[in-house]
């Protein structure tokens, strides 16, 4: 009986101490958290960033060209000058030179002459030719003699037809037309100028043609920004030098890759200058739109910490800090897109900083 009432004795002391340590346990976990410093705190949601972005470009005539001369001559006429609009096709200059008149003159020489004595050896063959077919008349060899010598000059002859033809197209670079509608922007000759396609003569360009009635705009897009622009994509842009007037263009091509100085992707667009106000060579500065396509978490900025260990936010669970890697997107005035392994509905710390120990309890 004795034993028995040892035991209930022993029994209620080891429960009695049990429930007095996890009511200590319990209090000094409330202890904690209510002397925990108090932090503002809020819920993180998704939504879809809708930004813009300034970028300064160039624009640049549609279809631009240098024109040189081919070969070695003279100035003879100037048939347009700085400011001319000229046509596909239209003569623009004529140079002079005396020794391909020389070289073509000779080269039809040649060439009259090789087709004489082709058509000569050409017709004893024929007659040979022919006489052989009596048996015994012609050996074998004089007929294989005359083909031989038929064959030779036509080779000649041949040869001679390409030079003429070679020292002919040489004589029509002497005579220089537009390759497409355009304004002359740039002369650099006067009648007599020695031009040619190397020397002192090759130095500066004869002209410079431009297509001004549709010009290139050219703007160097930012690597994290290129996947917000497709092909087709209407673009706003102004001019510094035309106040008060904004003008449209369309995403005519994107390059596909970076430039591997700027880590940008250049994009073009087609601008339609028919009223003649943009000129090739004037800043601009292009609008773009950058709308997310899907919805991603955005936060305040002051929720993001960036260090030396890396950028990372607080998320609070069971009233304690936990350190969470994440990766910066874009940034609208105090607001942030994150990217990371945050589950939905998370509670953040909205002021967050180094100091903070991971871990820590908050209230």
């Amino acid at each position: 009986m004795k034993n028995k009432l040892f035991k209930k004795s022993f029994l209620f002391v080891v429960l009695a101490t049990v429930l007095t340590a996890c009511n200590t346990s319990e209090k000094k976990e409330i202890a904690a958290i209510e002397t925990a410093p108090v932090i503002e705190t809020f819920t993180i949601s998704k939504e879809k960033l809708a930004t813009e972005l300034r970028i300064p470009a160039e624009l640049t005539g549609f279809q631009q060209v240098d024109i040189y001369a081919k070969v070695s001559s003279f100035v003879k006429e100037l048939k347009v000058d700085i400011g001319s609009q000229v046509k596909k096709g239209q003569l623009l200059l004529i140079l002079e030179a005396p020794e391909i008149s020389s070289q073509l003159a000779a080269a039809q020489s040649r060439q009259l002459s090789q087709k004489a004595i082709y058509t000569a050896s050409k017709s004893t063959f024929d007659r040979l030719f022919e006489t052989s077919k009596i048996e015994g008349t012609i050996s074998k060899n004089d007929l294989e003699q005359a083909a031989a010598r038929k064959n030779s000059d036509y080779a000649q002859y041949q040869a001679s037809q390409a030079a003429y033809k070679e020292i002919t197209i040489m004589k029509s670079y002497l005579v220089i037309r537009a390759p497409f509608d355009g304004i002359i922007t740039a002369r650099n000759v006067n009648l007599g100028t020695f031009v040619g396609s190397s020397g002192k003569g090759s130095e500066f360009p004869l002209f410079t043609l431009q297509q001004q009635n549709k010009l290139r705009l050219s703007v160097y897009v930012p690597e994290i920004y290129t996947g917000y622009l497709t092909v087709g994509d209407e673009l706003i842009f102004n001019v510094k030098s035309i106040n008060n007037e904004t003008f449209h263009a369309k995403i005519a091509r994107m390059s596909g890759a970076l430039d591997s100085r700027l880590r940008s992707e250049r994009v073009e667009l087609d601008v339609l200058n028919t009223s003649k106000k943009l000129l090739p060579g004037m800043v601009a500065e292009v609008l773009l739109p950058l709308k997310s396509k899907d919805n991603n978490y955005v936060v305040p900025k002051s929720a993001v910490v960036t260090s030396s260990d890396g950028v990372y936010v607080f998320i609070v669970e069971n009233n304690k800090m936990k350190r969470t890697a994440v990766q910066k997107g874009r940034e609208l005035k105090n607001r942030v897109e994150i990217f990371g392994n945050i589950p939905e509905n998370s509670i953040l710390v909205k002021v967050a900083s180094e100091e903070m120990k991971d871990g820590t309890a908050v209230k």
